[in-house]
């Protein structure tokens, strides 16, 4: 025991000096502590290794510092872009830099040749946005595109859905500059077979010889063994090395590698022009073998992609809002299966010719809607570009979307993109079918039918012996399969930890032992991420599972409902394991999520590093009390609580609400700030302050109030707190309208009914000229006005914002009861009801008035296609900008805005594309968060509120990006409602304006 003891004191203390001396050298972030760790501990693979440490470098330099360091210290190192690998690529025990956050740079551009050299941390979404604007694109077009980088794509040769016109990561990387594990520098890229003139140390140019020479040596064994399929990825590209009549891309060695060989620090890239016109056909079958047996058959049209998507899909797709509508507008009657064919030609008149050939085809093959003497199916067109662009984000969220199901067994990878010949697809999958049923699952199927390639994934719960057995026992039948067939084992996600075991039954024992050479030649002390392509672990190792053979979640007290998830804490541990660690929530541009992650692009400040960091903590992987602590805290500390991953994660990971049992825990253990307190009872208080409202606002008018009030409350010094009015809105009458107009109610909240009245003033007037009985019934008890209990959730106090919630329901019930609408102005307030009221209460009552719920908006635009809504509009200037609070975006709430001021006549609208104005409720306020507060706000929503005109008006709903906007630009933002009151108060005698009668 002493002696054991000893060892780990000795290993703690190696692993501080490693610590220390990395700090020491580099001014990127050095990572040690176990909050940190965990984070990087996962990818989107089944598999959990925590690392010893990470580091963040700022430049390439500092990367290759850190390798070196390592390398010295005896600790292996691991290379990370996106960390979206799903073989376990990304994760090992040792050191692992993180390149995403700085080593991301287009380096150079050549439009005329169609080139470009890029760091390896560049993300490819951004590398395209930057090439868009002159005609061009890189199109190994991955699922992951918005978090994948460069340097993680070449490391898994990674493929994309139109690989069957543009190629792989391989066949599109000119060359690469790397660094040797002992810190030789060198180009890998085009050389004769005899190396001359190549500039190289002579040690890489002994390197580069043996490389060749092996390459001849095993020339008749690679073309033996080596699947003949387009989509092989497994194992090192030894047939990038055999003699062939034109110069070795020694490049492509590295492609593929997995950061086994060397450090890339810059990849050339060859670039195409970018797609101008295509259509879409959307192949349905009533049978999935009939599905995978046309896709031989499809492809001689030359598409340049066929992609299935399977009837679990579409089912899945279907319970998913942002997916709901593409299926409905694209999917006819109930296919087993559907192939979505993409053609893109230069001339549109040759891609219509294309989609009416497929017709035909498909035609000739039997297929016929409701034809007697033909097998149900046929072609739905797809030409207009924005149903394009809906049916791509569906097919591209595939993984995701099968990862969305809400129990313990999941769809796992693990012969996740086996590619047999084309000829062979249909048999195989039934063959492989066969083998799930055999092992008591099934599967789902989805991805790139034009390839052979589908991604395959059984269902299975890892966190049962019995599945893990089940999943040993489907990987060999089914590779098995894939050797009968000559196909790929590994035809796009790489190796990793999944498959490089299976190497040997795949290419034979003599090219895994020129596998082995290869990693011995390049890395003799086997530093760069060893266990991966060689000498790998049993892929099912439990001891590398992130649901280890010990994986426990014990039962907790939670404060909200999370009955639809399975497991501990009524639901909340499979809540927070919904997280598949995809990464979705890393993108930088389009939606909301995450703008905590946009503004410091920190994995500690991202639905995925918060989810994982809660799910260890709940396990016990973060010591006792992880849950309430500070660095909990810490990791939350950023979280806006904008909601957005509720909706734009593909597996609907909830971190608002998550955050709220966090913020419950930590008030129960450690009680409540003094900044906790001013928000979260402000409802309480605030009819109090208004009654002073200059002795409350005194703070804004002192400096040293303001300095007291940061140094003791945590309230910056910078922000000026909104002003109390003694005027607030509290109307002596209950109800106001013609007596015989159709009801309303109309929910006053907090904040604009004590600092912006003039709101709710303009909501009453206009709903009162549209002909409304408008309600503002008080409470039972006379006492203080109703709340929805946001500040007291945004404080972790669920039971007072309870008995706030229960206050309103008494209220409003009996009007939802018969059908009454309950119309709010502020979204985050309004929205409570139809969101965080069922997690606290789960009766009749509490569901009627939720469904009732609407925002002013919601409720003007349903009324108006009703054709119920004549307002007397007139014009009032020529254009608006508008800022969409989170809130609404999450629940689909925003397009109500833009309809509803377009009634408004000349009016042109134009929506700033934006994530989180970074006010966020009181987050703008702290002193420790203003300035993520401020580079939030600086990503796009400010720059587009100066560039407006004077005359422009800027319009936002939510009170918080109203006073954002104020603080940031000094122009005043207005409320939906007041702008609709300008323009009644405009209007001449005949401008009625409606929105056409919803069909």
């Amino acid at each position: 025991m002493a002696a054991e003891q000893a060892e780990k004191s000795q290993h703690s203390a190696e692993i501080s000096a490693l610590a220390a001396r990395l700090s020491r050298e580099i001014t990127g972030d050095v990572f040690f502590d176990a909050f940190n760790r965990g984070r990087y501990a996962t990818d989107a693979s089944f598999y959990q290794i925590m690392p010893a440490g990470v580091v963040v470098p700022r430049t390439i330099d500092e990367a290759l510092r850190a390798l070196a360091i390592a390398r010295d210290d005896g600790r292996i190192v691991t290379p990370r872009g996106g960390g979206t690998s799903q073989c376990g690529q990304t994760i090992n025990d040792g050191l692992v830099i993180d390149f995403s956050k700085h080593l991301n740079r287009l380096v150079s551009l050549d439009v005329a040749n169609r080139i470009c050299v890029v760091e390896p941390g560049i993300v490819l979404d951004d590398l395209n946005r930057q090439l868009k604007k002159h005609g061009l694109w890189f199109p190994v077009d991955v699922s992951t595109a918005s978090r994948a980088t460069i340097g993680g794509m070449a490391g898994n040769n990674s493929c994309g859905g139109r690989s069957l016109r543009y190629g792989t990561m391989r066949d599109n990387t000119l060359s690469m500059e790397a660094t040797l594990v002992d810190g030789t520098r060198m180009r890998f890229g085009e050389v004769p077979r005899d190396l001359a003139q190549v500039n190289a140390p002579e040690g890489g140019l002994k390197l580069l010889r043996d490389m060749l020479d092996l390459g001849e040596r095993e020339a008749a064994e690679i073309a033996d063994k080596f699947p003949k399929v387009q989509r092989r990825v497994g194992g090192y590209n030894l047939d990038a090395l055999v003699p062939r009549n034109a110069p070795n891309n020694m490049a492509h060695l590295l492609v593929g590698s997995e950061g086994t060989l060397a450090f890339t620090t810059q990849v050339e890239l060859k670039l195409w022009p970018v797609i101008r016109n295509k259509v879409l056909g959307v192949c349905h079958f009533g049978s999935f073998y009939e599905a995978m047996d046309a896709a031989q058959h499809l492809v001689k049209l030359r598409p340049i992609a066929v992609e299935l998507v399977d009837r679990t899909m579409i089912a899945l797709g279907r319970d998913i809002a942002m997916f709901r509508p593409v299926i409905e507008a694209t999917v006819r009657g109930d296919p087993d299966a559907l192939l979505i064919v993409e053609f893109a030609e230069e001339d549109q008149a040759d891609n219509l010719q294309k989609l009416k050939q497929l017709s035909e085809l498909m035609a000739d093959l039997g297929f016929g809607w409701n034809h007697p003497q033909r097998k149900w199916g046929g072609v739905v067109d797809v030409v207009e570009p924005a149903m394009q662009a809906a049916i791509a984000d569906f097919r591209t969220s595939g993984l995701n979307v099968m990862m969305s199901m809400k129990q313990e067994g999941k769809p796992v990878s693990f012969v996740e993109d086996c590619a047999v010949p084309l000829p062979h697809l249909a048999d195989y999958t039934q063959r492989l079918n066969e083998v799930f049923a055999k092992h008591g699952t099934r599967g789902t199927m989805y991805a790139h039918a034009s390839e052979g390639c589908l991604h395959v994934r059984p269902v299975l719960n890892l966190k049962l012996e019995k599945d893990v057995k089940a999943m040993r026992a489907i990987a060999e039948e089914a590779f098995a399969l894939v050797r009968e067939y000559k196909g790929s084992h590994s035809g796009e996600h790489g190796d990793g930890l999944v498959r490089s075991e299976f190497h040997e039954t795949m290419f034979g024992s003599r090219l895994v032992a020129d596998f082995r050479e290869v990693k011995q030649r390049f890395d003799p002390g086997n530093t760069l991420n060893p266990g991966k392509i060689v000498d790998p672990p049993k892929m099912d190792d439990r001891s590398l599972f992130r649901f280890a053979p010990d994986y426990r979640v014990g039962e907790m007290k939670t404060v909200l409902d999370w009955s639809s998830y399975p497991g501990a804490g009524g639901g909340f541990q499979g809540a927070v394991e919904m997280c598949n660690n995809n990464g979705a929530c890393r993108k930088l541009e389009g939606g909301v999520m995450c703008p905590s992650y946009r503004a410091t692009r920190n994995e500690k400040d991202v639905t995925r590093g918060r989810a994982n960091t809660l799910r260890l903590a709940i396990s016990g992987q973060l010591g006792p009390d992880a849950l309430s602590s500070d660095e909990m805290m810490e990791t939350l500390k950023l979280c806006v609580s904008c909601k957005a991953c509720r909706h734009e994660c593909p597996t609907g990971v909830d971190m608002a609400k998550m955050k709220i049992e966090v913020l419950a825990a930590r008030a129960a253990g450690h009680g409540l700030s003094w900044r906790d307190r001013m928000v979260g009872y402000l409802p309480r208080y605030a009819g109090l302050a208004s009654r002073f409202a200059p002795l409350a606002n005194l703070r804004n008018s002192s400096g040293l109030l303001r300095a007291l009030f940061e140094k003791f409350a945590g309230i910056s010094a910078k922000r000026a707190l909104p002003a109390f009015r003694s005027d607030i809105f509290a109307p002596d009458a209950e109800t106001f309208g013609p007596a015989e107009g159709r009801e309303v109610v109309l929910f006053a909240d907090t904040f604009n009914r004590h600092y912006e009245r003039e709101n709710l003033d303009a909501a009453l007037e206009v709903l009162i000229a549209g002909g409304y009985r408008v309600y503002l019934p008080k409470p039972a008890d006379h006492a203080r006005p109703l709340c929805c209990g946001r500040t007291f959730l945004s404080a972790g106090l669920v039971d007072e914002a309870r008995a706030e919630l229960d206050r309103l329901v008494a209220t409003y019930a009996p009007f939802a009861a018969r059908g009454v609408p309950i119309v709010g102005l502020e979204p985050s307030c309004l929205l409570t009801l139809r969101d965080e009221l069922l997690s606290l209460r789960s009766d009749d009552t509490a569901r009627t008035l939720s469904a009732h719920a609407l925002l002013f908006e919601e409720f003007l635009v349903r009324e108006a296609e009703a054709g119920r809504l004549s307002l007397p509009l007139g014009a009032i200037t020529a254009k608006a900008l508008v800022h969409g609070h989170c809130h609404q975006k999450s629940f689909g709430a925003f397009k109500p805005v833009e309809k509803v001021l377009r009634l408004i006549p000349d009016l042109a609208v134009e929506t700033v594309e934006s994530s989180c104005c970074g006010m966020a409720g009181a987050f703008g306020y702290g002193a420790e968060t203003y300035a993520a507060s401020i580079e939030m706000a600086e990503l796009s929503l400010l720059p587009a509120v100066r560039r407006a005109d004077a005359a422009t008006l800027i319009v936002a709903d939510g009170t918080s990006c109203r006073h954002q906007i104020k603080d940031g630009s000094g122009r005043d933002p207005l409320h939906v409602s007041r702008v609709l009151a300008m323009s009644l108060n405009c209007a001449t005698p005949h401008s009625d304006k409606s929105l056409p009668a919803k069909e």
